[in-house]
């Protein structure tokens, strides 16, 4: 992807999970690179695990911070149902990275919808490039579930206008102020992410 086109990348997921935090670490990283950045972002009962999606937009110019359905390059999902929910905002043979551990919102709980009985078989009949992985348990493995969202950004860094290591390095910047250790997980869960969606 060069500079002069936008890229669209929409993050989604449950609340808990990260995606705001992903979303803004993916904006800081194309503004260091001098790209022009427009990012919005809904959190449904956010603090609940209700649904959580954020639109993030960069390139040369960029004039609105929503992307339109059908216009998103890549789709991060950092829950199976939730990328199948939104699998309809991507180009035809677009990119979608998606956590397999399903984490049921509580819209599902009380009954108000149904939970898909196998969201990833799902997204295999779309025209459309999947990769998935288990980055639930990983990031329990890790010892930390929150590590979720430097395991996804791991997994998108190597389809970015942008190096690898830049994203990264906001990464970790983003854990500093909380001690070396936390530094040093997030790092290997970026680095778990970039190799497992590979």
């Amino acid at each position: 992807m060069s500079n002069s086109a936008v890229t669209n990348i929409l993050v989604a997921g449950i609340g808990g999970q990260g995606v705001m935090t992903a979303a803004e670490i993916l904006a800081t990283t194309a503004m260091s690179q001098g790209l022009d950045v427009k990012k919005t972002e809904v959190a449904g009962m956010a603090q609940r695990g209700g649904v959580v999606t954020s639109h993030v937009r960069f390139g040369e110019k960029v004039l609105s911070p929503s992307i339109p359905p059908g216009e998103a390059e890549i789709l991060l999902a950092f829950e199976p149902a939730e990328a199948l929910r939104w699998s309809s905002h991507l180009k035809t043979d677009g990119l979608v990275m998606v956590n397999t551990f399903a984490q049921q919102p509580p819209v599902v709980s009380i009954g108000l919808f149904d939970y898909p009985d196998d969201p990833i078989s799902d997204l295999k009949e779309l025209p459309l490039e999947l990769h998935h992985y288990d980055a639930g348990h990983a990031a329990i493995d890790l010892g930390d579930r929150r590590l979720i969202n430097s395991i996804m950004l791991g997994a998108v860094a190597n389809h970015l206008p942008f190096p690898a290591e830049t994203l990264l390095e906001n990464v970790l910047k983003r854990f500093q102020h909380k001690g070396e250790t936390l530094v040093q997980l997030n790092h290997q869960a970026f680095s778990l992410g970039q190799e497992a969606f590979s």
